[in-house]
């Protein structure tokens, strides 16, 4: 791909909003290393592929020489961003954002070169600010420009609480913008509001505007947006065999939108495919699992795409017990079954478990079993544990 289609596709893939267009594409034919800013904040542990879907994109202007500048909200997590929120964000201690980002960087890491990042915590200067400071900045600002969003105006004429904390959020990503010089920053759609506030207050400051693309939000595995709140998000730490079982069970609709966020597949391949969809010369089922090989390939390997694939054929089409099942043996010579779905891991709490079992997702040996207070006889030879359609366990006596 030249260095042109890079740029075009850059500009076109997923794209909703583009600020200035002109602007943008002068800047990024000019040969000119441009300063990319990208801000995250650590509001829970784990990266979910509507969240990386824009971050990949970090990894295409570091291909074109283009230096990449993350800002990790380490103070901004902490006050809450309520632009995709319909009801006030609580606010974060530092020791809960403190955890958060423990593992944040190596998952950075599976996305973009981020050995080649500039990488900054917006307490650096956010802390420092003082009340004129503040008082400066929002005087840029109307409370009818900030009460016209959709979710605050929403919110307002509901009677709804909207706190002054969450009015102020955008005057400290915009500020973001001038402590790092940004030419450009990127963000998903539902961050217009805040990403415009740092072109304002970089005027504000004499620095020339930053320049912004918006992208498009990705679902959930339920049709709503990609949330960690909902539940719905496919993480890319998970298990290889679960992103292909999550991807393999979502609504046949939301394959193009996948292929076109989460992959690098050539945007006119994909357009054949809806195509495709669309006359139903293709089974959904194969392009799913084309779709399940690419996402854990980028994260994981091909190798280990193929061998999620061959599980779930093993599991789901020849409905059978996949080989590699974790083993747990116990000392106890009978246990509770709501007791041996935690400690085999299988349901994360016993309440989480009860629900499991009552709703019929629980299986021994290929036995249903509905009964809370079911207790098994746990025997040296081994008993398979099954929960769901792909979680399983095999379970022995010492």
């Amino acid at each position: 791909m030249t260095k042109e289609e890079k740029i075009q596709e850059l500009l076109s893939r997923g794209v909703v909003d583009l600020i200035v267009k002109d602007n943008l594409i002068k800047k990024l034919k000019s040969g000119k290393k441009l300063r990319i800013k990208f801000g995250v904040d650590p509001t829970g542990p784990k990266i979910h592929l509507g969240r990386a879907s824009t971050m990949r994109r970090l990894k295409k202007f570091q291909e074109l020489g283009h230096q990449v500048v993350l800002i990790v909200g380490d103070f901004t997590a902490q006050i809450g961003d309520a632009s995709d929120k319909d009801k006030e964000r609580p606010m974060l201690t530092y020791e809960k954002v403190k955890e958060n980002m423990k593992n944040y960087l190596p998952q950075l890491g599976k996305i973009f070169d981020i050995e080649k990042a500039e990488i900054h915590y917006n307490s650096e200067w956010l802390g420092k600010l003082d009340y004129f400071d503040i008082c400066r900045q929002a005087d840029n600002f109307s409370v009818a420009q900030i009460l016209d969003r959709e979710n605050f105006s929403k919110r307002y004429k509901n009677g709804e609480r909207i706190s002054l904390r969450e009015l102020l959020y955008p005057l400290m990503q915009g500020y973001d913008s001038v402590a790092i010089k940004a030419d450009i920053e990127l963000g998903g759609s539902d961050q217009l509001f805040n990403v415009l506030a740092g072109r304002t207050l970089q005027k504000a400051y004499g620095q020339e505007p930053q320049d912004v693309i918006t992208f498009e939000l990705m679902d959930g595995t339920d049709g709503r947006k990609m949330s960690t709140s909902w539940g719905n998000v496919i993480l890319i730490t998970d298990h290889p065999n679960d992103i292909y079982g999550k991807i393999m069970s979502m609504k046949d609709e939301m394959i193009i939108q996948y292929f076109k966020l989460a992959t690098d597949v050539d945007l006119k391949e994909i357009a054949q495919m809806e195509k495709d969809l669309k006359n139903e010369k293709i089974n959904p089922r194969d392009l799913k699992m084309r779709l399940a090989r690419e996402i854990i390939s980028i994260y994981y390997s091909e190798k280990e795409a193929l061998s999620a694939e061959k599980n779930f054929k093993t599991v789901f089409q020849k409905k059978s017990i996949p080989d590699d099942i974790e083993e747990f043996v116990f000392s106890e010579k009978e246990l509770n079954l709501i007791d041996l779905l935690v400690k085999t891991k299988l349901c994360l709490s016993k309440s989480e478990a009860r629900r499991v079992i009552e709703q019929g997702g629980v299986k021994i040996d290929n036995k249903q079993i509905k009964d809370i207070n079911f207790i098994l006889k746990l025997s040296k030879k081994g008993n398979i544990l099954q929960k769901g359609k792909r979680f399983f366990a095999k379970i022995k006596r010492k």
